[in-house]
């Protein structure tokens, strides 16, 4: 794989589950690289070795006065500096090349499963962690990746050199033969400490960068309380805890480092006093012993790969593991038979929830009323076929009697399309943000008519550069930030509308805007949308009442279905809801009401009704 190719055309299937698994699963899908990198690291490490065998045949060939000796040796100590030159530039190349692309490859597969998941990703995974898996984690995977072979090649002439000084000159080969082993594997005992400090700084780096995530998200609601100084308070203590873990951690392979070069000192000391002694007694030359010498000082740079290949794994196999648990998450547990129509959409029909018994029937506006926000939103996940709990996918949501977790992704995606409560606007211009793939039917013009835009196109009209104030022209900023947030609501939902799902499901689409502004938007979504299947939850009165049907959850349960006024009527505990009563409110209305019977439906008083409506606008 060349970096020219990425990025790739499928970047496989991962096995994530574990850390360690996912990181050798990286190095299988790399065979053909880490096998290129490692025969220019042997190249590179056997040439290094190799230069103190050239320098002692030239020590003894002065030593001889041998000059053909000398040129020959000479000659050699050549060939190999050649040999470390091409080795080391295409080494390199080739590390860099297995590191970007596994990099690539990770980047990839979290892309693949942000786009499958969408918004419930961050429901299972906190926003701070995500972006560090998509950043820092990303580069110390594909280190540990690319560091691979390097080790290899380091550890395979480490071997050799040992081997080759015994036979070469046993006296001394054996001496070195016995220190390698023990400098190589000294510094396992300091390892899980180290991982351990290391572990904990990641781990308050995370805290850290979560923190900064959400202060900057909320900046604007932060200048309007006057909370900024709290939050930069927070910040700091965490950079604080950051920075001490950071030392403890970094104190920790500083002593590994100082062992790595200390032991080796020793060995090259032992080296030089027993070989000296050989070469007083006239067991081995001169140049034999500068040979042994110049291995056991060099051997520092194989070694070196020892702690490296130690630091590279502690740091990538919780950032693997991360990324192993980010790339775990499923739409689904399981993916039977695709149904879909000719033109790749579900088959039609109702919409059922079998969990809660929300059912919304085809070609009508149903409203849902949930008393908590939270439980609203794991029910449009559930709609959307995105439950916010992994166990919560044995009762898929069904469409015309087909479970959406058995649909292909796209088919699903393309019947039913779930408007968050706070949605994210894409930075551009507005024609790019209303083109979108869609039916075709809804024109973006009657979209935002329908979301009672008129204001925003003024808005942007005077805020347009270059553009003779088109509105449609004028670039909106990163996630929407100079509009407020009726305006940013009011354009998701066009947005929404445009795409003319089959099935279009918007969690409280206008909590953002005046009673006034409300009134008009649920009158035009309920003409836009007519004949196909529309599910809002909300509570407030001027969406409820232009709802078909509306659907009362309670804890969990539907419990009542019918008009808004009937309920009114006839649900004491969606009234409760919708008219925000307490429960002494609802105790002291019962108390003085007494056991009347309860109104028909239709016939609610006008003026209770019309308190409900005021008390809502």
């Amino acid at each position: 794989m060349q970096i020219r190719e990425l990025p790739y055309a499928d970047p496989g299937v991962p096995d994530v589950r574990s850390g360690t698994r996912f990181l050798l699963w990286l190095g299988r899908n790399q065979l053909g690289g880490q096998v290129k990198a490692l025969l220019w690291g042997l190249m590179l490490q056997l040439g290094i070795a190799g230069l103190p065998l050239g320098v002692g045949f030239a020590v003894q060939a002065v030593v001889d006065g041998d000059g053909g000796r000398l040129a020959l040796a000479g000659g050699l100590i050549g060939l190999l500096g050649l040999a470390i030159a091409v080795g080391d530039v295409m080494m390199h190349r080739v590390a860099v090349t297995n590191w970007i692309t596994a990099a690539a490859r990770v980047q990839q597969l979290l892309s693949r499963k942000t786009a499958e998941l969408g918004s419930v990703l961050t429901r299972r995974v906190a926003a701070g962690e995500i972006v560090s898996v998509s950043t820092g984690d990303v580069e110390k995977i594909g280190w540990f990746v690319e560091a691979q072979s390097r080790f290899a090649a380091a550890a395979l002439t480490l071997v050799a050199v040992c081997v080759g000084l015994v036979v070469y000159q046993p006296a001394l080969g054996v001496v070195v033969a016995a220190g390698v082993p023990v400098l190589a594997l000294a510094v396992l005992p300091l390892l899980p400490r180290a991982t351990k400090r290391a572990d904990e700084q990641r781990e308050k780096a995370g805290k850290a960068t979560e923190l900064a995530s959400d202060t900057v998200a909320g900046l604007r609601v932060l200048r309007g309380i006057g909370g900024e100084e709290l939050f930069l308070g927070r910040y700091r203590a965490a950079s604080q805890e950051v920075r001490r873990a950071a030392v403890r951690s970094a104190r920790m392979w500083a002593l590994i480092a100082a062992v790595q070069v200390l032991l080796p000192g020793l060995l090259l000391l032992a080296v030089v006093v027993h070989g000296a002694r050989l070469a007083l007694d006239g067991r081995i030359g001169v140049g034999e012993l500068v040979t042994v010498y110049g291995v056991v000082a060099l051997s520092y740079h194989q070694l070196r790969h020892f702690e490296e290949i130690a630091q590279a794994y502690s740091f990538s196999k919780p950032s693997a593991r991360r990324a192993a648990r980010v790339l775990a998450l499923t739409r689904t547990t399981t993916a039977v038979e695709e149904r879909t129509d000719d033109a790749g959409r579900a088959a039609g029909g109702d919409l059922y929830d079998p969990a809660t018994g929300v059912l919304a029937p085809a070609g009508l506006l149903t409203a849902v009323v949930c008393g908590d926000p939270d439980a609203a939103g794991r029910l449009a996940d559930r709609l959307g076929g995105h439950p916010a709990e992994p166990d919560d996918t044995h009762t898929s949501v069904l469409l015309g009697g087909v479970p959406l977790d058995e649909l292909p992704l796209d088919a699903a995606r393309t019947a039913v399309l779930v408007q968050d409560k706070d949605p994210v606007l894409l930075s551009g211009t507005l024609r790019q943000l209303l083109d979108v793939p869609s039916s075709g039917t809804v024109a973006p013009r009657a979209a935002l008519d329908a979301a009672q835009c008129g204001d925003v196109l003024d808005a942007l009209a005077q805020a347009s550069v270059d553009t003779d104030g088109d509105p449609m022209r004028t670039r909106i900023t990163e996630r929407g930030r100079s509009l407020s947030g009726g305006q940013r609501q009011r354009l998701a939902l066009a947005r929404s509308l445009v795409t003319d799902p089959e099935v279009l499901v918007l969690d409280e689409p206008t909590s953002a805007v005046d009673s006034h502004t409300e009134s008009r938007i649920a009158a035009g979504v309920a003409r836009l949308r007519a004949g196909r299947t529309t599910v809002v939850l909300a509570s407030s009165p001027l969406l409820l009442d232009v709802a078909d049907r509306v659907v009362l959850v309670h804890e969990g349960q539907a419990v009542a279905v019918g008009t808004h006024r009937e309920l009114l009527g006839t649900e004491p505990r969606y009234r409760a809801v919708v008219t925000r009563e307490t429960d002494e409110e609802i105790a002291a209305r019962a108390a003085a009401e007494g056991p009347a019977e309860p109104a028909a439906p239709g016939e609610l008083d006008e003026l209770e009704l019309a308190e409900v409506e005021g008390e809502s606008a």
